[in-house]
């Protein structure tokens, strides 16, 4: 058995840099992981996904440049190159990550599955066959999360993608179809159409993007189908069959309907669960919730006192920011001895689509529900100079306001930049700027975030 002061299991967002810090600290600090250096982020995630939004972007462009006045007569998808880009990037930013951790004094880095055998003490079944038991005071659990495949007849017997698996192609389906109509799904669905796929899209709910308020929701689904993507939300899949020849048959029920829909290749992009199976938590005195979520306090502290879960097996936000701040706050709590908690922080994020949606605070839907005292600005993306420059009018901006205090209490960008525009608002929000002062600040003229004058003008009474 090898005792350390700490142990961390996971290299995601949050335990990689986790452990680089509590070693220098002087920590004698271990880090187990049982695939990849860098986690989902960077292995699996937002690396990989936004250096091929990057080209679907280029071939989209393509096409649209006679608009522009640069006509491109012929133009082809290389698939093979752009995997091989990705490839190269996501290599780049593993090993980088692999190499600073190795060289790092009183850390040590393992590759294989730990499981928890009692108190404080974990086993683990290195990938190279060997075995090795450790024990420390200090535990963070940073395993993430791993997509989440429904029980669907048929579904088992066909050669299906996730959201990892798909990232392996190094060709283009001839017909996409995607469960699930969220930020997964629509940022691969949207991809593959500019690749040159058909894509079909399986939303089970009455919209898209249905945690969001229902105009972006219907600008979404607007935009999508202008690229020639086919939409079916209040759908379900009941059954899947792989048919002679590769083409798979689903069979679908639509607002009380059945359809049945032929394709070559199907990505189930229907949400995640927390990879905590392995881990055996009950013998540590760990708690999870019914979907398999580690129970963490305001400070990330397990029911296991000394144990700690950071990033998404806790539930809640599966962003990588909100990975990276779990690290700070645990590091900064521990270490230098801070009062820090994760409550009221703020949870900005951006869907990848193309345009983009940044988000921040609460939507108009969640101010309505609350019975607060407010005002929507809205404004369409077709009345900022920018994007008539740029040729790209698509979407809107849209904030909410508190009719009282003047103070932001939420934004919506669906543009151009959308999570640009959107995290100059959340600075304001952070610093307590009101909207009266937003409208008549000096912006650099013609920015995308200069048009943040004339949202708020739409306020004046």
């Amino acid at each position: 058995m090898k005792k350390y002061d700490a142990i961390i299991i996971g290299a995601g967002q949050a335990g990689a840099p986790l452990a680089k810090k509590l070693a220098m600290a002087g920590k004698k600090t271990v880090i187990i992981e049982k695939r990849f250096y860098g986690g989902t982020c960077v292995n699996d995630g937002c690396t990989p996904t936004k250096t091929w939004v990057a080209s679907a972007k280029a071939a989209y462009m393509a096409g649209k440049s006679s608009e522009l006045g640069v006509p491109v007569k012929r133009f082809s998808v290389n698939m093979p190159q752009i995997k091989k880009r990705k490839d190269e990037i996501v290599l780049r930013s593993r090993n980088g990550g692999l190499h600073a951790a190795e060289k790092t004094k009183n850390l040590d880095v393992l590759f294989g599955e730990a499981t928890f055998t009692g108190d404080k003490t974990i086993s683990v079944n290195l990938n190279d066959g060997k075995k090795q038991v450790l024990q420390a005071d200090l535990i963070f659990l940073n395993p993430g999360a791993k997509p989440f495949i429904p029980e669907i007849e048929g579904l088992s017997d066909i050669d299906y993608l996730n959201s990892t698996t798909i990232l392996d192609l190094d060709y283009v389906p001839e017909h996409l179809l995607v469960l699930g109509g969220n930020y997964i799904g629509l940022e691969f669905g949207q991809m593959f159409r500019r690749f040159g796929s058909k894509v079909t899209i399986l939303e089970k709910s009455s919209r898209i993007v249905f945690h969001e308020d229902e105009d972006i929701s219907a600008e979404m689904l607007k935009i999508l189908e202008a690229e020639k993507i086919t939409i079916h939300a209040n759908a379900k899949p009941t059954k899947f069959k792989q048919n002679t020849g590769g083409k798979i048959t689903v069979t679908v029920s639509a607002n009380g309907e059945e359809k049945k829909i032929k394709c070559s290749h199907v990505l189930v992009a229907v949400g995640r669960t927390p990879q905590t199976e392995a881990l055996n938590l009950p013998i540590a005195g760990i708690d999870t919730d019914e979907k398999g979520n580690i129970k963490v306090n305001d400070k990330l502290e397990t029911t296991a006192p000394g144990i700690y879960a950071l990033g998404d097996v806790k539930g809640g936000p599966a962003f990588t920011h909100i990975s990276y701040n779990d690290y700070t706050i645990v590091y900064r709590n521990l270490i230098e001895k801070q009062n820090l908690n994760i409550n009221d922080r703020p949870v900005p994020y951006c869907m990848f689509t193309d345009p983009q949606l940044g988000r921040i605070g609460i939507s108009e839907t969640e101010a309505k529900e609350k019975g607060l005292n407010y005002k929507v600005a809205k404004l369409p993306m077709a009345h900022v100079a920018r994007a008539i420059e740029t040729g790209d009018t698509r979407g809107f901006m849209k904030a909410i306001v508190d009719i009282k205090t003047k103070k932001i209490l939420g934004v919506a960008v669906l543009g151009p930049e959308g999570g640009e525009i959107m995290t100059v608002l959340q600075m304001a929000m952070e610093g307590g700027i009101t909207y009266d002062r937003i409208r008549y600040c000096v912006f650099a003229h013609p920015l995308y975030s200069e048009s943040l004058n004339n949202l708020f003008m739409t306020l004046e009474d």
